[in-house]
């Protein structure tokens, strides 16, 4: 069945509100930000990933879908050729393959139409992720060294075939002309209480059967292969698909980059007059951990030679090269599993250094060169969690929508959408003077035909607490009108003309683009700086595959900051690296712009001397240093002696006995993070950047400053909780609300000594400016507390617009979820509920409320409108629109499309997005009221 075309675009034109033409890549300096407040420029807007699905793509319908994009209040466009999802109807148009001409020719065009328009065009280096393609030759593809072990007894003979050990351990990825060999063998003693190197057995690398005669006592035969060329691109479009290069081989990164500047420069000519920057999405390299040179670099590197303790810090891998949770190898001593853990530390560290020199630097440095700006997610197993996102212009995080209704914001996963990396990445950000901090924001693998705009607003809310200032939303597919409903789909919330709250988008998308403007324009404060475990989750795990580790170490660690900034505070993260390159004085440390007055410690056991001197002079300069859990006490790397962790252990008593109104150690988090932060604060005496008299885990802040004023962020993550609480602030500036939905400032209700009293209803924010100006139309609350309910009762006459084209009318005793009704169960598109009712005589303050729904609402009485409601509460102030005697009220819901492409069996396309629970209730099931007051 298909959704009725006319239907479609006649909700579509609802929404085709011009935007301000922002010319390509020229910024509005001479703007004050109140003026870039009320209207954001198209660098402010959010920006779309704008998936070419299977490239079957047309210089027409790039035109027009830029056009929709406009009128729904996007910026910008990132182009993202991707595979061609298999069930969509391609209705007769071509694919084409990436880099023809005919696919040129399409480039051509939606560049130049995104600068007519004055939008900003970004696009994906390649197709998919990472980068690869069928024209990798074979000494730059990837390569991983994989671990096997069988487990031998003593005093026998054992015999393997080379196809037999090379077929026993499967890569993560299995790309179908991969090349695998033999690359180490070792036996082991099973029981190893003093490292020994093992027995080498490279004499049988060359061997067809291998023979292993074992000595006395249980063995462990370790064997490492090495695959060439195992990884494939990840859903890369035809003509970029195919093996993945070697990211640690500067040589094949620069063949790929220049192959790909080539053919658009060639078609397009000089690549900064169209493109602002060109994106590397999530380094997901499944593992890979070698390069030709790798144990030559390791030995320059380290000192010596890690040949003898290869085998050894190797962990078996799985899916997506994380470590497989199973026992096997050898069994070490507690001094031999420390010493390994050193060397495991020096490889990773080596690997790492490798990934940021061959390929993050070779990127950034491409990009400059065609006078581009570098965009990438950098993280993973393959990056520094912080410093690799400082060497980028625009790094990049995501954040996600995991279900498509808000969760309550508990414990330490449940009600998050901003993943783990957000804020190592903001926090690179601040370090780097940056204040461009994007987002694959509204990121969506499932339920995406049940997402709301609600939800689409709280993760975007969520997204900027962590420090985002950029949104690439996640994302817009090229679909032609004309292919069967629901369209091309490969990823995504479905952010799409077709999707019924398609019409009210623009509304979120000028309230974030408000918001934007306004955090590209300020710097964010912070003056906690907080430093992780990870030279110690690195010895012992590895580089983690953020932002969805395997290993979260401490379990609680990604929360600290959320509890920091709950109670009114501000952090960056930091590492050893900033630390030891800090300056320090006055009782902060200062690192480029940033300047901190305390650093938290999370159960770091491990440091280099030269961090630990560093945090001892921060110290004496009277920062505060406070260590959770335990403090510092060992040295990283195999060629760290006793004396070292001696140095370390030193340095750290002296430290909290010298110090001891300043610094010490503290026990580790409960279960409530918000109240042990707020505990900390009082005993070192922290100064927080605004009082909050009763912190909660669902309402959160950022601090914000430009030249002349202070701008505070709040916001209320729940769709179901109110919160009212007092903020005190340290400024003789007046406070103002800007109002980012509407773009109003006006002035807020202050008490003495700047006390501000906020409520946050669900979902709601506050964006509130401290200013020298003193004068101008003063903020009025809206509240209804105090007011009389009464219950309107039914019947309701309903009438339902089905997105299939159907009508059908209903009459209602009382409100109920219409997915109970007969009839209703499947219903998508738009419900309008009308009665007629008896006011009575009017009072002077008179609100309907319809409670909180998961649609949108839009209301009108006596046939006059009274506003939409897409978040929160839905409540309306209808005081001036209510007549003495009969009234008609008329509520017009839009729910989404969740219910009936779940009923659509015979539509893969739907049906492959459209798993698990629609969510619950459908229209209005409460009873609605109005309250009248006076």
């Amino acid at each position: 069945m298909r959704i009725d075309r006319r239907r479609f675009i006649q909700l579509s034109a609802l929404a085709a509100v011009p935007l301000p033409y922002s010319p390509l890549l020229k910024s509005r300096q001479n703007d004050t930000l109140t003026e870039i407040f009320n209207n954001p420029t198209n660098i402010h807007r959010p920006f779309v990933r704008w998936w070419w699905n299977g490239d079957r793509v047309t210089k027409a319908e790039a035109e027009r879908e830029l056009d929709v994009l406009q009128r729904a209040g996007i910026g910008g466009v990132e182009i993202n050729p991707i595979k061609w999802p298999e069930n969509g109807d391609p209705i007769g148009i071509n694919e084409l393959q990436w880099g023809s001409e005919e696919w040129l020719d399409v480039v051509d065009t939606a560049v130049r139409g995104a600068k007519q328009r004055g939008m900003y065009c970004d696009m994906i280096i390649g197709s998919g992720w990472p980068f690869g393609g069928e024209f990798v030759p074979q000494d730059e593809r990837s390569e991983i060294i994989l671990l096997g072990t069988r487990n031998l007894e003593g005093g026998k003979q054992y015999q393997f075939t080379q196809t037999e050990l090379l077929t026993s351990v499967p890569p993560p990825s299995t790309y179908a002309n991969r090349v695998t060999g033999l690359f180490m063998l070792r036996l082991a003693p099973a029981t190893m209480d003093a490292f020994t190197a093992g027995t080498d057995l490279s004499g049988e690398l060359a061997k067809d059967l291998i023979q292993i005669d074992v000595p006395a006592g249980d063995h462990v035969f370790y064997y490492l292969l090495k695959v060439t060329g195992f990884q494939t691109v990840i859903q890369g479009a035809a003509g970029s698909n195919g093996p993945v290069i070697n990211h640690y081989d500067r040589k094949a990164v620069e063949n790929y980059l220049n192959r790909f500047g080539d053919i658009l420069t060639k078609k397009l000519g000089p690549l900064d007059h169209h493109f602002r920057a060109f994106f590397t999405d999530s380094i997901e390299l499944e593992g890979a951990n070698w390069c030709r040179d790798m144990f030559d670099q390791f030995q320059q590197r380290n000192g010596y030679d890690l040949r003898p303790y290869f085998p050894y810090i190797l962990f078996k891998v799985g899916e997506q090269g994380n470590a497989v949770k199973e026992t096997y190898g050898s069994s070490f001593s507690p001094e031999v599993k420390g010493m390994l853990d050193r060397v495991r530390y020096d490889f990773h560290v080596t690997r790492v250094a490798l990934f940021h020199e061959r390929f993050i630097a070779t990127f950034t440095g491409w990009c400059r060169k065609h006078g581009v700006k570098s965009r990438m997610q950098a993280y993973g197993m393959d990056c520094h969690p912080l410093e690799a996102s400082m060497m980028i212009d625009i790094p990049e995080c995501e954040t996600w929508q995991f279900t498509p209704l808000v969760e309550e914001y508990e414990g330490l996963q449940k009600g998050r959408s901003y993943t783990i990396s957000n804020k190592f990445v903001s926090s690179a950000a601040h370090l780097a003077g940056k204040q461009e901090i994007s987002c694959e924001e509204l990121t969506n693998t499932g339920e995406i035909f049940c997402n709301t705009l609600e939800r689409i607003k709280v993760t975007g809310d969520q997204s900027n607490l962590s420090g985002v200032t950029h949104s690439v939303l996640h994302g817009f597919n090229y679909s032609p009108l004309e292919t069967p409903f629901p369209g091309w789909i490969r990823y995504g919330t479905y952010l799409s003309e077709r999707n019924t709250w398609w019409p009210f988008f623009r509304q979120w998308a000028d309230y974030k683009s408000r918001l934007s403007a306004v955090f590209q324009h300020g710097e964010m404060q912070a003056d906690i700086g907080v430093m992780f475990p990870l030279a110690d989750l690195v010895a012992k795990y590895g580089f983690q595959r953020d932002p969805f580790p395997v290993v979260t170490y401490p379990p609680y660690v990604h929360c600290v900051w959320e509890a920091i900034h709950q109670n009114g505070y501000g952090c960056d993260y930091v590492s050893e690296k900033i630390i030891q390159q800090s300056t320090a004085g006055g009782g902060q440390f200062r690192y480029g712009t940033r300047s901190y007055k305390t650093l938290l410690l999370i159960e770091v056991e491990t440091m280099m001397p030269e961090t630990a001197r560093s945090i001892e002079k921060l110290a004496a300069a009277g920062c505060k240093v406070i260590f959770i859990g335990k403090a510092p006490h060992l040295t990283p790397g195999l060629r760290a002696d006793r004396g070292s962790d001696e140095l370390i252990s030193g340095i750290s008593e002296r430290i909290v006995t010298k110090y001891p109104k300043t610094t010490g150690v503290v026990m580790p988090p409960g279960d409530d993070l918000v109240g042990w932060a707020r505990d900390l604060a009082q005993r070192f005496s922290l100064e927080p950047y605004v009082r909050i008299d009763n912190p909660v885990n669902h309402v959160s802040q950022l601090y914000y400053k430009d030249a002349t004023r202070d701008i505070f962020f709040f916001t209320n993550y729940s769709a179901e909780k109110e919160h009212s609480f007092r903020a005190r602030f340290d400024t003789n500036k007046t406070a103002w609300l800007w109002d980012a939905e509407t773009g109003q400032q006006l002035l807020y209700p202050a008490g003495k000594n700047n006390e501000l009293q906020l409520s946050l209803g669900p979902c709601e924010t506050r964006l509130i400016v401290f200013d020298r100006a003193k004068s101008g139309k003063r903020f009025v609350a809206n509240d209804p507390a105090g007011s009389t309910e009464i219950v309107l009762e039914g019947p309701w006459q309903l009438a339902l617009h089905h997105v299939n084209g159907t009508e059908k009318t209903l009459s209602l005793d009382h409100l109920t979820d219409l997915t109970d009704v007969e009839g209703c169960k499947d219903f998508a598109g738009t419900i309008t509920y009308q009665i007629t009712t008896d006011i009575g005589k009017p009072s002077e303050h008179t609100w309907l409320n319809l409670g909180h729904i998961n649609d949108i609402s839009e209301l009108t009485v006596n046939g006059q409108a009274a506003g939409t409601r897409w978040y929160g509460r839905h409540l309306y102030d209808i005081s001036r629109l209510v007549r003495q005697g009969s009234n008609t009220i008329r509520i017009r819901i839009t729910t989404t499309l969740g219910a009936y492409t779940k009923s659509l069996k015979e539509n893969k396309a739907a049906q492959e997005w459209s798993w698990g629970r629609v969510p619950r209730p459908m229209g209005l099931a409460q009873p609605v009221k109005l309250l009248v007051r006076g």
